[in-house]
């Protein structure tokens, strides 16, 4: 990633360029991607093809405006972070399911900075800063209290207000090792996110998410609801609330 790149990046994140890559500025950085780039899947909606090539990732998350799911949020962003001087490794993590079972390898992805940082800006509500690795005392994040733990075969479990999210390998991935799994993730019926329309964004007083004609804020603890009345307005909101300018509205099973 060059300079100009870099600089579009940046813009495309509202973020200035740090001047060293220190914990502050990862703290920003992660911030602001988060508060910038939606965590959605539409393009397995719009039969959108998914790629994780570096090129494919830069031109949909910086020049296209778009989002994406972690494969394509946290592999973009460590290639600005690598840019910016960090040293980022990625790796691979198993999603705890809701009966508290775990998912498959390779079902997320996210990134160890500098040896301590767990910096995860792809798992849509998660923690808005990054998290320490090198303890495993209680984490307070505007989005919750973490913590991290260590399992008997060297693995790491990271909870969010008590509940296990994902357990988390700490072997250094390529992304390509993720080619596979982010396939099925994107045409599998039996995975989730064939099975919904998704796009979220964190707020200032808390969440705003659109789910097919469902538009859902969190406002200050509060949840409001609002069915939209039709693609019109559907594609006005993933517009004046996202950023992403559609030409069709994205549905499930097209």
């Amino acid at each position: 990633m060059d300079d100009t790149q870099i600089d579009a990046y940046l813009a495309r994140i509202g973020a200035r360029r740090p001047a060293a890559p220190t914990p502050d500025a990862l703290r920003r950085l992660h911030e602001r991607h988060l508060g910038a780039v939606p965590f959605e899947n539409i393009a397995i909606h719009i039969d959108e093809p998914i790629s994780l090539d570096a090129d494919a990732l830069y031109d949909k998350i910086v020049r296209r405006r778009r989002g994406g799911f972690c494969y394509e949020l946290n592999g973009t962003f460590a290639m600005l972070l690598r840019a910016l001087g960090f040293d980022v490794a990625l790796l691979a993590a198993k999603v705890y399911r809701d009966d508290g079972t775990l998912g498959p390898p390779f079902d997320h992805l996210a990134l160890r900075v500098n040896e301590e940082w767990l910096v995860d800006v792809g798992f849509g509500r998660h923690a808005l800063h990054p998290l320490g690795l090198t303890t495993d005392a209680p984490q307070h994040d505007p989005d919750g209290v973490f913590r991290l733990a260590a399992t008997p075969d060297g693995d790491v479990d990271v909870h969010a207000d008590n509940r296990p999210v994902y357990r988390l390998e700490c072997r250094r991935r390529e992304l390509s090792d993720f080619g596979p799994t982010c396939w099925w993730q994107a045409t599998s019926p039996e995975s989730h996110f064939t099975r919904s329309v998704t796009c979220s964004l964190p707020t200032a007083s808390g969440r705003v998410t659109l789910s097919g004609d469902r538009l859902v804020e969190t406002i200050n603890g509060g949840r409001k609801e609002t069915t939209l009345a039709d693609d019109a307005e559907i594609l006005a909101t993933y517009r004046s609330r996202f950023g992403i300018h559609l030409d069709r509205v994205p549905r499930v099973g097209t």
